[in-house]
């Protein structure tokens, strides 16, 4: 089997293992970018004074996100392909409100029930039940966890892309639908207008489109045309990465961040070269069985590491040396992780993919059968 063949299959609703790998590592990366960079109420002092020697690297840690959105391009498009909008938005609300749910609960209960200050979101009862939602943001109301604010672009990707849901995806509309955002997010490039950063996001855009022109590569092979979005978009998401590191230097409170924009750029054309691996298979040999276990706790660990961080570090911090702190926080947060998704996320997916599989497998009554019963076509139509 060719390359290019095996990728058909995954196009067709097969899991990349090696995907899995890569939202893992954007997880971990997100979580030392907190662990060692941006908690300072965390720690009780600057993180970056007390793990020197991984500042740098830990620093590159906020572009985790990006890597995420890049994956989230490539997964949604690959299963939107010949799905209609109801089994799509079911399938996205089993797989981000389970374990979202969860982490709003222990949010609230661990800033409700401890004493615990440090990055307190300061919600009331009222605001802890909007944050449900996943949609506070547009009521405007604060972030429960400030983790969160990605899930809102990812639902706004969804609304987008549900464009395709609707006319049926295909090579060229997703090419009309790429190119129309990409124009959009290059011309409203670094505007604060407030639509304009709902409704076109510019400084996401590039990224779901390079995961969505990966993704085409991989169903329809490597493409000039899809090379030419993927590069297209890497411009526009090498200016907004280096636009967002500049800008989170204010909002850490350092007086320059502990990356220089040279690292910026590699890490970025990196998730576009490792992406770009994955469309042409030649990562197709990671199947490690580890793996679908490192990509199932992705999701609740950057829900949870926040709040095992205001728990956790405090606690042991006076105690343990730094290294230990982290290393026991990070160890507790994967446990806990892995225990929501077996516990709250899976049980949940299975119960949906059980229903599915009941309502495929229903026999279909013959034609006589249905003539000879008119009431039974009536009852079975009342059914949603």
């Amino acid at each position: 089997m060719t390359g290019t063949g095996s990728r058909g299959a995954a196009g067709n609703g097969g899991r990349l293992a090696e995907l899995d790998l890569l939202r893992f590592v954007a997880a971990v990366a997100v979580l030392a970018f907190h662990y060692f960079i941006a908690f300072r109420s965390v720690w009780g002092e600057t993180p970056a004074e007390l793990f020197p020697a991984i500042s740098t690297i830990s620093g590159l840690g906020i572009l985790g996100v990006e890597l995420f959105f890049m994956i989230s391009g490539f997964v949604i498009l690959m299963s939107i392909w010949g799905r209609g909008l109801g089994a799509f938005a079911l399938s996205r609300v089993v797989r981000l409100y389970p374990a979202y749910w969860v982490s709003v609960g222990v949010t609230a209960a661990l800033y409700g029930l401890t004493s615990a200050t440090a990055l307190d979101p300061r919600l009331d009862s009222g605001g802890y039940a909007v944050n449900l939602t996943m949609l506070q943001r547009l009521f405007g109301v604060h972030d429960a966890n400030g983790v969160y604010w990605s899930l809102w672009v990812e639902l706004r990707f969804y609304l987008l892309i549900s464009i395709l849901v609707i006319f049926g995806a295909t090579l060229g509309r997703c090419l009309v639908f790429m190119g129309v955002w990409l124009l959009a997010a290059g011309f409203f490039a670094g505007s604060d207008d407030y639509w304009v950063e709902l409704l076109i996001m510019p400084r996401y855009a590039a990224y779901f489109v390079g995961g969505m022109a990966f993704y085409l590569m991989t169903r329809y092979g490597p493409r000039l045309v899809l090379w030419c979005v993927a590069g297209i978009s890497a411009g526009l998401a090498v200016n907004a990465a280096l636009d967002r590191v500049a800008g989170r230097v204010e909002l850490v409170g350092y007086a320059a961040m502990p990356v220089p924009d040279w690292a910026v750029v590699a890490t970025v054309v990196a998730f576009y070269a490792l992406m770009a691996l994955v469309a042409l298979g030649w990562l197709g040999r990671l199947r490690w069985r580890g793996l679908v276990v490192l990509g199932a706790v992705t999701y609740p660990l950057y829900l949870f590491h926040t709040a095992g961080a205001v728990l956790i570090i405090p606690a042991l911090r006076d105690t343990l040396p730094p290294w230990l702190t982290a290393v026991v926080t990070v160890l507790a947060v994967t446990v806990f992780s892995y225990l929501v998704y077996r516990l709250a996320e899976r049980p949940v997916q299975d119960f949906v993919k059980a229903r599915r599989r009941r309502r495929t497998s229903e026999p279909v009554p013959s034609p006589e059968r249905i003539l000879a019963t008119p009431h039974s076509l009536g009852e079975k139509a009342s059914v949603p």
